[in-house]
């Protein structure tokens, strides 16, 4: 499954310095010349790919980003410094484009892959170039070049980190609404969900993933029954599972108990790849506000004791929120630490 993710930054390039006008001015040297140096080059703006990112979640609010300019030149000959260049850290597989010209500048397709995106101006030059037999004291220089200015989109075609799993009306699309920024329809009958919605949750700067609603798996899923195959491909290319289950009494057409609706899905995802039960996946029994606290609880064990579950298991209100934050902080540490394994080896 993949997300277009995308983003519109302005990128500014550092001016060049200006040429310096100055004469040689030394005791016993009366006619010394013209000594005025160049300007520094302005800084330029890169793009820098990142396996650590997978969403652009943080060009939200940065939009702007400037290289320094160059500094002028100086007397004795002296070239200004050049502009500090800056670099900008976008995921693996970002695709640039020029908004103004409409073309694409290029693809980060490998991690530490750099694309420059703005170049620095040009700096100007002294006034000792423009000395001839003619003007021994030429009192002319030039200004330093502009830095290019453009408006880039970027664009990320992301798979899915983590997939939502469960029966029709499990609660996917408001689990999905209450920790990312999507804005799945919600309603209350099955089946509101007829195509694979995703959304980024950012934790914080530099740290997000991308987490999808997958729609309601039923009966046949396996064989296509519904949309089955098509969402069964899509889970199997997250890395995380999160299996709601709808843990109130019985409503809304749904006849099996909240176990039996989990070993249903896991039924259909033995039949269509049998390595899907393989990958992490944690149990979130849903719609615990329905019932009172102890009463939630209560039934919520009943259900981990009854599947015999031996991986993470939460307990959540999608609808108000409540217990969602803490799985998402838990969904994070664990892609931390696949990457800090993977960097390992």
């Amino acid at each position: 499954m993949k997300l277009v993710d995308e983003a519109e930054i302005t990128v500014i390039a550092g001016n060049g310095g200006n040429g310096s006008i100055s004469f040689r001015r030394e005791k016993f040297i009366p006619l010394g010349g013209p000594d005025g140096g160049d300007g520094g080059v302005g800084g330029s703006v890169w793009l820098q790919a990142d396996e650590n990112l997978n969403t652009l979640v943080d060009f939200r609010h940065d939009k702007m980003f400037r290289a320094k300019r160059g500094e002028n030149g100086m007397g004795r000959q002296m070239y200004g410094k050049g502009g500090e260049d800056t670099t900008i850290v976008v995921p693996v597989g970002t695709v640039v484009h020029n908004i103004e010209t409409d073309e694409v500048i290029g693809d980060l397709t490998m991690h530490g892959d750099r694309l420059l995106v703005a170049k620095g101006g040009k700096g100007g030059l002294g006034n000792m170039h423009f000395k001839s037999s003619i003007n021994r004291s030429p009192r002319r220089s030039t200004p330093g070049d502009e830095g290019e200015q453009r408006t880039l989109r970027l664009e990320l075609k992301l798979l899915a980190d983590v997939g939502l799993l469960g029966f029709p009306n499990a609660g996917k699309s408001t689990f999905i609404r209450a920790v990312s920024a999507a804005t799945p329809k919600v309603a209350d009958y099955p089946f509101t969900t007829l195509y694979p919605n995703l959304g980024v949750v950012a934790v914080e700067h530099h740290r997000s993933f991308v987490i999808a609603d997958i729609p309601g798996i039923i009966e046949g899923a396996a064989e296509g029954a519904g949309l089955g195959s098509l969402f069964l491909r899509h889970v199997q290319r997250t890395r995380l599972l999160l299996h709601l289950v709808d843990m109130a009494p019985m409503e809304g057409g749904v006849e099996a108990s909240p176990a039996e609706q989990v070993r249903a899905i896991e039924h259909e995802l033995r039949k269509y790849d049998p390595g899907m039960l393989e990958k992490p996946r944690w149990l979130v029994l849903n719609k615990s506000d329905l019932m009172f606290e102890d009463e939630a609880r209560e039934r919520a064990e009943e259900v981990v004791r009854e599947l015999g579950w031996t991986q993470p298991w939460y307990m959540v209100s999608a609808l108000g929120r409540e217990g969602t934050w803490p799985i998402m902080l838990a969904v994070q540490s664990f892609f931390d630490r696949l990457r800090e394994e993977q960097h390992d080896v």
